[in-house]
């Protein structure tokens, strides 16, 4: 009887050990970013793996009042491909923990 507890304290030293492992891939992902443009690059922005939107740059030459709407388009466009993008490096990340394991609520 004692032998089978025994593998049940392996299985929740191993959890406790991935539980550990993805705080920390969190925690790396909140440090690591990804940029996306919109517009040839005329709007870039930043997000990192957290999902995070960290910084938004527009080209001055965009800038026109008369064409407001183009460019909050290409904002909509930059901010949405940066998520995206930021998406997949969390995925990547979390499945060389999980082994491609998907656990609902883990990943963005």
């Amino acid at each position: 009887m004692a032998k089978g507890f025994g593998g049940m304290g392996n299985i929740f030293k191993q959890a406790q050990e991935m539980q550990a492992r993805l705080a920390q891939v969190q925690e790396e992902l909140a440090r690591r970013t990804v940029e996306a443009s919109a517009g040839g690059g005329m709007v870039r922005v930043t997000v990192n793996g957290q999902l995070a939107l960290s910084s938004v740059k527009i080209d001055p030459t965009v800038v026109n009042p008369q064409e407001m709407e183009m460019l909050e388009d290409l904002i909509l466009a930059a901010v949405n491909e940066g998520l995206r993008l930021a998406r997949e490096m969390a995925a990547e990340e979390m499945s060389k923990i999980t082994g491609g394991l998907k656990i609902p609520g883990l990943t963005p």
